[in-house]
């Protein structure tokens, strides 16, 4: 179980995930400019996606039918060390082994209606952190009253002064590509990062340079 503290992390996972990869950075278990670090959004057009042993889940196996979800991968610093998968909604080790996350979690051989794909949405964190922004819009119902106690720090501004992008990065669909040496150092340049799906995602992080 790592030490960090999770106290400052409070609600949404797409603004957790921010803040826990700012940590990461700042206390030396990542790199400093966040390079070994990439957020994951999950989700597919239906906003339906099941994932397992999830803390919200009132199952004995965990499993919640998320709309959509983000976590952290921190890729293999050195030697035979395994890629790592920062989930703060899981009941998992923290961090997990990302061969036994999607084992356990995303279970790419439990058989699944095609409605209920998983697609993963890679940006890299340094990427990320400078561009993503949320204003909580949808956080509120439709006459603006918010619908759950929001968190107490301010809204993510990006450094470009834009205030809410959310729906860029979990608006996600099928994607039409394969894994290849092109997608895997797109993901260095690309605001919105790479789509790919459940069977490519291992594979796609053996691939990154």
């Amino acid at each position: 179980m790592c030490g960090i503290s999770l106290k400052s992390f409070c609600f949404r996972s797409e603004e957790n995930v921010y803040f826990l990869c700012k940590k990461l950075c700042t206390s030396g278990v990542a790199d400093a400019g966040g390079s070994d670090l990439f957020v994951v959004f999950i989700s597919n057009e239906n906003k339906q996606i099941p994932l397992w042993h999830q803390k919200a889940s009132k199952r004995a196996d965990g499993i919640v039918l998320w709309d959509y979800h983000v976590v952290c991968i921190q890729k293999r610093r050195e030697g035979d060390t395994p890629h790592l998968v920062w989930d703060l909604d899981s009941s998992l080790p923290f961090p997990s082994p990302l061969t036994s996350y999607v084992s356990e979690t995303i279970r790419p051989s439990f058989q699944l209606f095609s409605e209920y794909q998983r697609f993963f949405r890679i940006v890299h964190a340094p990427i990320f952190l400078r561009c993503f922004a949320s204003d909580r819009r949808h956080m509120k119902d439709s006459v603006g009253n918010w619908t759950v106690e929001p968190p107490v720090y301010e809204p993510i501004v990006a450094e470009d002064g834009a205030v809410h992008n959310l729906n860029e990065y979990n608006e996600i669909r099928a994607p039409d590509n394969t894994i290849n040496a092109n997608l895997s150092n797109e993901v260095f340049t690309q605001r919105l990062g790479v789509v790919i799906d459940v069977g490519q995602l291992e594979e796609f992080f053996s691939q990154i340079p």
